[in-house]
């Protein structure tokens, strides 16, 4: 057979082998799609409400039982330097799920009130901003939220939920669209804006007493008015006396509710029996999406005063109510932790737990505290610039992947959870806006020694309270105070008689030259540095001052979600089931038919 033949023959081989190799390389691609997609982690995200840092077994306390939390540390990883990005819920919660500064998205104090209010004002987390809960969304995950949201419901009507979290990347909802306060409890003092409440009841008193003042003087022959004009006046007293009431009377009607996605399924809400809903809706969240990736952030409502706590826990710990309360909390963790594990996903599911600031120093009330223990940190809820209201627990675990009982000592912010899951879920963070959270993976896999973060800024409201600067050649870590709060009575740690502590004006102290600390040999800020005492004084000033200034040229001015007019109550945003305003109702179905 001469070569034409055999080339001939060679031929239908050629086109065999180059079928066999293409089939092999799609075989290729499509087994490595599918192992990207086997290494996407489920992620839980925990979040505590007000929990001190004190509080927890893990992070030194030894009188209080959290035997969960502490379990989930020894199998994972814990944080000692992790820092909220703000000391209040509204603005630390915005920061978590955006990877930015809350002053950004205009979600923080606007010369005033430092938190939303009400369920029916317009303020919230504006509707360009993107959470973790979107990106995910987009990469084919699951995206759940159970408990508590506080970042908005509605803008111009009562249905149009633009702040609500089913427009912010989660597919499913269950919880409180607002947070737990006094006013959800009859039994306890009115809370939300309790100081403009008693003025406006004051004012009521003195011109409904100077209208009936009138009108005995009127009777009794004193005084010539005609009864018009008496009959007036007392009409506009009772219209000015409706138009707060109407709003301030009702607080635990309008604000205390739950809602399932768009519906809202009890108003008031039933305390008593609000953790057991939380944690069968969590549950039953694992259990439906158990055979694909999710995101499900439980967003406790534990350990926010009133400090709801179920009989079975009550009188149990060795610190009254709070106690009791942290130690509850500790139960539910470790209920949700035992449904990752009942389902088998326990190796697949990337764990974090937190709080969104340091404990309510001022909470108290004839029985004692009803706030948390932040160690041995300075200060506590409401203050930017002391570590005990921004220093947090920050515990991560995925076994297998992450080392278990590893400490890290490194600077961290709730902002870096944002680029964090991102990365973990295959997404990718938003280019077209500025990102102060970094990636905490690196750092918790051991391929980086050191966080991101040279230098982390601390605001109260709008105004910067203090910075850090984390000095990696040297291992020092230096903190600068610009202000700082005038405790009440002077020296106690806390502004007891005033709910939180401010953020400027006469209650705060302006540092000309401002407070230095060595944070590495003085975590407790008890001695301040001086010229004389630290020889690199002026330069770390100057280091610091000069990251500020660096700073400073990313912000611009946003709509203030905080203003007047998107914090006051309007009925017509007001959410309600029923007809408005008979607004009320309580379901009980059951979650895993939602």
């Amino acid at each position: 057979m001469g070569p034409r033949a055999r080339r001939g023959r060679a031929a239908p081989a050629a086109r065999d082998s180059w079928w066999v190799l293409l089939s092999l390389s799609l075989l290729l691609r499509t087994s490595g799609f599918q192992a990207a997609n086997a290494s996407k982690p489920n992620i839980l995200l925990i979040m505590a409400d007000d929990l001190g840092i004190g509080d927890l077994g893990c992070y030194g306390n030894n009188t209080l039982r959290t035997p969960n939390i502490d379990r989930l540390a020894e199998e994972g990883m814990r944080l000692t330097q992790h820092l909220a990005a703000a000391p209040l819920c509204t603005p630390s919660r915005s920061s978590f799920l955006t990877g930015r500064h809350s002053f950004r998205s205009g979600m923080e104090a606007h010369d005033g009130y430092r938190a939303l209010q009400w369920n029916g004002g317009s303020g919230g987390l504006p509707e360009n901003e993107t959470t973790f809960a979107r990106i995910l969304q987009q990469q084919g995950y699951a995206t759940g939220l159970i408990g508590k949201w506080h970042q908005g419901v509605n803008c111009e009507s009562r249905n149009d939920h633009c702040h609500h979290p089913l427009n912010h990347g989660f597919d499913y909802f269950y919880g409180m669209p607002f947070t737990l306060v006094n006013d959800c409890d009859p039994g306890r003092p009115p809370e939300v804006d309790a100081s403009t409440r008693a003025r406006l009841w004051f004012y009521t008193q003195v011109a409904a007493l100077g209208v009936l003042t009138v009108a005995l003087g009127k009777i009794w022959g004193l005084i010539s008015v005609p009864w018009k004009a008496v009959l007036g006046a007392a009409s506009l007293v009772f219209l000015f006396f409706v138009s707060w009431y109407a709003s301030f009377g009702f607080v635990r009607r309008w604000n205390c509710i739950l809602m399932r996605n768009h519906d809202v399924t009890e108003q008031p809400m039933v305390l008593e029996r609000t953790a057991r809903l939380m944690l069968q809706e969590a549950v039953s969240y694992i259990e439906r999406n158990k055979h694909r990736p999710f995101l499900l952030f439980v967003s406790l409502l534990h350990v926010h005063i009133p400090l709801v706590t179920t009989k079975q826990f009550l009188g149990k710990s060795q610190h009254g109510l709070y106690g009791d309360n942290v130690e509850e909390m500790d139960w539910l963790v470790g209920e949700i932790l035992q449904a990752i594990e009942e389902n088998g996903l326990k190796n697949t599911t990337f764990t974090y737990f937190t709080s969104d600031h340091g404990g309510h120093l001022e909470a108290r009330d004839e029985r004692g505290q009803l706030g948390g223990w932040n160690g041995i940190f300075r200060g506590g809820k409401g203050m930017g610039g002391w570590e005990g209201g921004i220093r947090v627990p920050g515990i991560f675990r995925w076994p297998g992947v992450l080392p278990a009982g590893r400490v890290i000592h490194e600077p961290t912010s709730l902002m870096d959870v944002f680029p964090t899951v991102v990365e973990l879920g295959g997404g990718h963070v938003p280019q077209d806006r500025v990102i102060d959270g970094r990636s905490l993976v690196p750092l918790l896999q051991g391929t980086a020694e050191h966080s991101a973060h040279e230098f982390l800024f601390h605001y109260c409201g709008k105004y910067l309270h203090a910075a850090r600067w984390h000095d990696k050649d040297s291992g020092r870590l230096w903190k600068v105070h610009y202000m700082t709060p005038r405790f009440h009575p002077k020296g106690a740690g806390a502004c007891h008689g005033q709910g939180v502590c401010p953020c400027s004006g006469v209650g705060v102290t302006q540092h000309s030259p401002p407070l230095l600390f060595d944070l590495s040999r003085d975590p407790s800020e008890t001695r301040p540095l001086s010229p004389g005492l630290e020889p690199r004084y002026h330069a770390v000033l100057a280091r610091v001052h000069e990251a500020l200034e660096q700073h400073r040229r990313t912000l611009s001015p946003v709509p203030p979600q905080f203003s007047v007019g998107n914090i006051v109550w309007k009925p017509w945003l007001q959410p309600c089931c029923g007809t408005f305003p008979l607004c009320a109702c309580t379901q009980d179905g059951d979650p895993s038919e939602a």
